[in-house]
């Protein structure tokens, strides 16, 4: 049986409202919820804010939008690995595309713990059942990785899920991309590194003194 095509219009809407995510993305990247406004997203997509208002009915709702569609991307991605990966891997490969992510222009998986955009976010149900669900997937890989030895048994699993969502907005990622030292592929090598294996040296590695 043959499948049916997708409207040509239908195509185009929801075509433009990826693009108004994508702008929404940007826009929280660059200036927070609190400052960006719908004149902005209209002006970021290129158009009227007539047009916006049929896709989004409000700043509230274009938030919660981008927002859930970052956490059914996060799911695509832990559903994608490879059978065969332990869970610590899974963990560093997830936070690993999620700074990738940053660096792209996206914002990061808890980018505020209150104000407005909080609330805007709490108030969303498609927004609160996505993040229960990669919450859940978090605890158990977390859970996994500690009972195969892979993260010390010294950590519970609230530190462990807890550092990975504060690293995926740690502000470490914009100063390293700032001062220009490193590539951003270094500096998501870095914070990785830095996030499972620590800052202190090992024994088998060389250093870097003179």
């Amino acid at each position: 049986m043959l499948a049916l095509k997708t409207p040509f219009k239908k195509q185009q809407f929801e075509a433009r409202e990826e693009a108004i995510l994508d702008a929404v993305n940007r826009l929280l990247s660059e200036k927070g919820f609190d400052l960006m406004t719908m004149d902005d997203v209209a002006d970021a997509v290129g158009v009227a804010k007539g047009s916006l208002y049929k896709h989004f009915s409000s700043k509230e709702r274009l938030a919660a939008a981008a927002m859930s569609r970052l956490l059914s991307q996060t799911l695509d991605v832990l559903d994608g690995f490879p059978e065969q990966w332990t869970a610590g891997r899974r963990l560093e490969e997830i936070l690993r595309w999620t700074l990738q992510h940053r660096l792209r222009g996206g914002v990061p998986h808890l980018p505020s713990t209150r104000g407005a955009f909080q609330r805007a976010l709490m108030m969303n149900i498609e927004y609160l059942a996505l993040a229960l669900k990669v919450n859940k997937r978090f605890y158990a890989l977390a859970a996994e990785a500690r009972r195969s030895g892979e993260i010390s048994a010294l950590f519970g699993d609230d530190v462990v899920v807890y550092t990975l969502y504060a690293r995926s907005c740690d502000p470490t990622l914009e100063f390293l991309q700032k001062a220009g030292a490193l590539k951003d592929d270094q500096i998501v090598e870095a914070m990785v590194q830095t996030t499972f294996g620590g800052l202190r040296a090992r024994l088998d590695q060389p250093s870097s003194s003179n």
